[in-house]
């Protein structure tokens, strides 16, 4: 596995951050695409809370006849069971968690660090977390899905079975369709996570009202 660091776009707090939230991108996007919205999640100054944008490294992807773009992993089928390649998953998911461990190096604990995710980038957050052996501050996934959660029973650990983790979803999402999202919820559920579902109007998006909704609840999980 590549050592290195994943290259990734900051945005930082006028004082000294006391909190992290680490966002993956989808498909083909890059750190650079979800760094607009801080603003508009109107977190307020003093909660001091460092953004993370982490590039994934550029592949190529089957589904798109191979055609290199930043994607976590490939993607060899559309078919829900095979979709997410497992050894791209746990790569990516180990090269995240490097980033998460910097973070902790710098003086920001676990319990100050939020893992979020769209699409492929929420399949590594789901991936990642349940297997991740410290306490995190919650998860965020969005508009995504599990990679073979049958593996979720066997490699889960109990650390942040009470994480609270956000799911939010498009009901017209015709990318990762809705069933897919709720399906991963739903193991969660099984498994006994602290997992929440909610769904918008929207396709295989964020909305305003989505936006505003995850404002609110990481000023809950980062008090």
């Amino acid at each position: 596995m590549n050592q290195q660091l994943l290259p990734f776009v900051e945005v930082s707090p006028s004082a000294s951050p006391n909190a992290c939230v680490i966002w993956l991108h989808g498909l083909g996007d890059s750190g650079h695409g979800f760094a607009p919205i801080v603003p508009e999640l109107k977190l307020p100054a003093s909660m001091a809370v460092k953004f993370i944008f982490p590039h994934a490294p550029e592949r190529p992807i089957t589904i798109n006849n191979g055609m290199r773009m930043r994607a976590w992993y490939d993607i060899k089928s559309l078919d829900f069971k095979s979709r997410a390649d497992l050894g791209g998953v746990q790569e990516s998911s180990a090269q995240v968690e490097q980033l998460i461990n910097t973070q902790i190096e710098s003086g920001i604990p676990a319990n100050r660090i939020v893992l979020a995710g769209f699409s492929q980038g929420g399949v590594i957050a789901l991936h990642l977390a349940p297997r991740f052996g410290q306490k995190l501050a919650g998860v965020l996934a969005l508009s995504t899905y599990m990679c073979e959660p049958d593996l979720l029973a066997k490699d889960a650990i109990d650390i942040n079975r009470d994480t609270p983790i956000m799911m939010a979803h498009g009901e017209e999402d015709e990318v990762v369709p809705v069933f897919m999202g709720n399906a991963a919820y739903n193991a969660l559920k099984e498994n006994n996570f602290n997992a929440t579902w909610q769904t918008y109007t929207m396709q295989h998006n964020v909305c305003m009202q989505e936006l505003t909704d995850i404002g609110l609840w990481l000023k809950k999980v980062l008090d």
